[in-house]
């Protein structure tokens, strides 16, 4: 039987809490908080303390997935990514680009949340940015 702790950090939010992950034979079976990280300087919200639960739920999305007719089929990153790019550039040749918008997560960081307002206000051209910043 192999343990061993892992530090990481938490997936719930943009705060950046510090987690030890505890991994039991190469599975992670819990979290811990890290005592000497500057963030959360070893308290834990409880969903810091589960946010390794959904690592191996049975509903979790994998590979991307592509509608094709009436059903959603597994597609390669490549795939996605061109479908995505040409239905965007289909909308806005169509309807303009205020037809397009993004919601960004809490989950992200504020790097990433700038990067995606940045990509839809210089190459998309909207302001319709939004962002859910619940924790």
């Amino acid at each position: 039987m192999e343990y061993r702790t892992v530090l990481t950090t938490c997936t719930y939010c943009g705060t950046g809490c510090g987690l030890l992950l505890e991994v039991m034979d190469g599975e992670v079976v819990g979290v811990l908080p890290a005592k000497t990280h500057p963030i959360n300087e070893g308290k834990l919200c409880i969903k810091g303390w589960n946010a390794h639960e959904f690592i191996y739920a049975d509903g979790r999305l994998t590979k991307p997935l592509v509608r094709k007719g009436d059903t959603l089929e597994e597609a390669s990153w490549d795939e996605a990514l061109e479908t995505i790019a040409n239905k965007f550039a289909e909308i806005k040749k169509t309807n303009g680009p205020d037809s397009l918008g993004c919601f960004s997560s809490a989950k992200c960081t504020n790097e990433e949340n700038y990067l995606l307002q940045k990509i839809f206000r210089a190459a998309i051209g909207t302001n319709n940015v939004d962002h859910c910043a619940r924790l």
